[in-house]
């Protein structure tokens, strides 16, 4: 039998021999891939700092040396604020849209959740050294997903002696623009800014030289500079870097002709369209978002239900975001139809199984477009159909999965509920509404989350005041009026001037009944100094009805006061 053993360790030894020169890399993991498997199991489930962003890169497809994946590690390494943790796990990013999308999420979801990160950059090399596509995959939001079924392309990505420095602000624009809304600490924000501001300044002198003579090169950088610039833009009260972006994008669409680039062009012309609408929300004319409709219209001609539908449902979305930004501007209800429509047809291919994620995104949308058409209707069903939606989206947006996405959906349903209460003759809504608006505000805290804390007590002081009012309750009122001030702490006007100034209206109403109720001139005085307050930044160049109530509001108080002052 000796000869048996010997033939079984020469198979053994041939095997092994095989394994470690790659040939065996179809069936089984390669060396490279074996041992950082192995390094990794004690670092799995290792916290990260709550300061820090924490990317996974996952071993990329049909890289068996783990060159390609060397590569872009190499780029990603020494971004700041950012801890980078190599997988060995592949997660396969190849095949026909409809088969490979919904798993390849999951399992980067997976990712995200075994080792506790901010995002997950998974791809495939098309070409050794050269040409990599990648999909970006945060924690919260849509990330490359968001593009469709479109991966950001590296190709020919070498540009001289640079190489990796330039790689690296081209991926750091990428991805740190994918994570801007987990920022939700003071240094992730300050680490946040200088990440994206440093990529920017790269990837500016870049585009100023003539190293890059291909158009398509040349687009792709604009493409990650745009990214890095509109995620900047959207957190500064300024709108010089979203004009920035404006022009990169526009300058993105010479490089990306239709004829030649009909995806791509379509997923910048999308781009654009969202940075049209965080420019249209800030500038009290409706010509931006006007733009923006033009621009995800643009879009939907190569973005087709049929030959990108995920693509096609991304842009819908948005599209419905900007008819919903101007239907909340005029009297009408035609453009929220249309926003309602558009949403409705997005959730055709946003399916929860598909792209869970993305789908209760777009439930919530379609919440907030239902609840400004309750708002306008004489009859209920919008709004209950609007907390039907949110109930929805809380099934998916969970508080262990994606705590801030969870807040903002129990304020949305709150605001709904108190909506509902206002017009019900029960309290049962508003007391509901309270209760939301508690819970939202487990999530957002004045730590991580200012602004929208700042929201979330306004609202709370709404349900506060409507209940107050509804049950003859002060101690409600004074509830509603500590809202309103804490709110104001981070509501400043210098910060966001038109929401301070609703906060103030706001504020003057809980304290107009207050005084009312004892018969308290001092709440008067109060509350008139709290509605021309608003005042000084309503008028003139604030919106008309906003003005027009706290106008109305302050001549109400005045009158009262006199009525108190005057002697029996």
């Amino acid at each position: 039998m000796k000869w048996l053993s010997e033939i079984v360790a020469g198979v053994v030894v041939a095997l092994i021999a095989a394994w470690l020169s790659g040939l065996l890399n179809r069936f089984l993991p390669s060396p490279k891939r074996s041992l950082l498997a192995a390094r990794n199991i004690r670092r799995v489930n290792s916290r990260s700092s709550r300061d820090r962003f924490r990317f996974v890169l996952c071993w990329l497809e049909d890289d068996a040396d783990g060159e390609g994946t060397a590569i872009v590690a190499q780029a990603f390494t020494g971004i700041r604020g950012v801890d980078l943790v190599r997988s060995a796990r592949i997660v396969k990013a190849s095949g026909a849209a409809d088969e490979w999308r919904p798993a390849m999420q999951a399992n980067a979801r997976a990712v995200l959740d075994k080792w506790n990160a901010d995002l997950a950059v998974v791809g495939l090399v098309k070409k050794p050294g050269e040409t990599f596509s990648l999909w970006f995959v945060p924690r919260s939001g849509d990330g490359t997903l968001g593009r469709g079924d479109r991966p950001y392309k590296l190709e020919d990505a070498t540009l001289g002696p640079d190489f990796h420095d330039d790689l690296r602000a081209e991926l750091a624009a990428l991805a740190l623009a994918a994570v801007a809304p987990l920022a939700d600490t003071e240094t992730r924000g300050r680490v946040l800014d200088e990440g994206l501001t440093e990529a920017t300044d790269k990837l500016a002198v870049l585009l100023q030289g003539s190293a890059i003579d291909k158009p398509e090169r040349r687009a792709a950088l604009r493409f990650a500079l745009g990214s890095a610039l509109a995620a900047l833009g959207e957190r500064e009260s300024e709108t010089v870097r979203l004009e920035d972006a404006l022009k990169t994008y526009h300058a993105a669409l010479e490089d990306y002709p239709r004829e030649r680039a009909p995806l791509q062009w379509a997923g910048t012309q999308n781009n654009l369209g969202n940075v049209l609408v965080a420019l249209g929300e800030r500038e009290s004319s409706a010509e931006r978002l006007k733009e923006a409709v033009a621009a995800f219209r643009a879009a939907l001609e190569e973005y087709t239900r049929e030959r990108v539908p995920l693509g096609w449902a991304m842009a819908q979305n948005n599209l419905g975001n900007a008819l919903a930004n101007l239907g909340n501007r005029d009297n009408g209800t035609e453009r929220l139809e249309e926003a309602v429509a558009a949403y409705r047809a997005a959730l055709g291919e946003r399916s929860r199984e598909r792209a869970p994620l993305q789908w209760a995104a777009t439930q919530n949308n379609l919440g907030n477009a239902l609840q400004s058409l309750g708002n306008r209707d004489s009859d209920t069903e919008r709004l209950k159909e609007a907390v039907a939606a949110y109930r929805t989206v809380l099934d998916e947006y969970t508080r262990e999965r994606v705590p801030l996405d969870w807040a903002a959906a129990q304020n949305n349903l709150g605001n709904a509920l108190a909506n509902l209460g206002e017009r019900d003759h029960s309290t049962e809504y508003l007391e509901e509404a309270v209760t939301v608006y508690r819970a939202a505000l487990e999530e957002h805290t004045r730590e991580h989350a200012p602004l929208d804390w700042a929201m979330t007590q306004n609202n709370l002081g709404n349900a506060l005041l409507a209940l107050g009012r509804r049950e003859g309750d002060t101690e409600r009122l004074e509830e509603a009026v500590a809202a309103y001030r804490a709110a104001l702490g981070e509501r400043t006007r210098e910060r966001v001037p038109l929401r301070w100034a609703m906060t103030q209206n706001n504020l003057g109403n809980a304290l107009l009944a207050l005084g009312e109720r004892e018969g308290d001139t001092e709440r008067l005085e109060e509350a008139v100094t709290a509605y021309r307050a608003a005042l000084e930044v309503l008028d003139p160049e604030g919106p008309a009805p906003h003005r027009e109530t706290a106008q109305n509001n302050l001549d109400l108080a005045l009158r009262s006061l006199r009525e108190q002052s005057s002697p029996p």
